[in-house]
């Protein structure tokens, strides 16, 4: 069972990539809104929530961010971009997520 789910998310994640590698010039501005927005989303949660990791939970979020618009504005290999912006979106969310419960 759970190799199904391995190869069915490897096959998801795949169809993403070459989707995103097809149609790059579009994708770039439309992640980097995303992701921004997603992360300052993430911040302003932090910060609304005072957790006593404050400091720490900020840092990761500005931190992934600011590393994916920078894989972008120094042309870095699609592949990488991409899986920084996998990473940004997670770790953005899973933040987010914290913060709300």
């Amino acid at each position: 069972m759970l190799n199904i789910l391995k190869y069915k998310a490897m096959i998801s994640y795949h169809n993403l990539f070459k989707s995103f590698q097809r149609s790059y010039m579009l994708m770039i501005p439309l992640s980097v809104i995303l992701q921004s927005c997603l992360g300052s989303i993430a911040t302003m949660y932090v910060m609304i929530n005072k957790p006593p990791t404050l400091l720490l939970q900020m840092a990761i979020s500005i931190i992934i961010s600011m590393a994916y618009n920078a894989a972008i504005l120094a042309q870095l290999k699609v592949k990488l971009v991409f899986n920084l912006l996998v990473i940004s979106l997670f770790g953005n969310m899973m933040l987010l997520l914290l913060n709300l419960l």
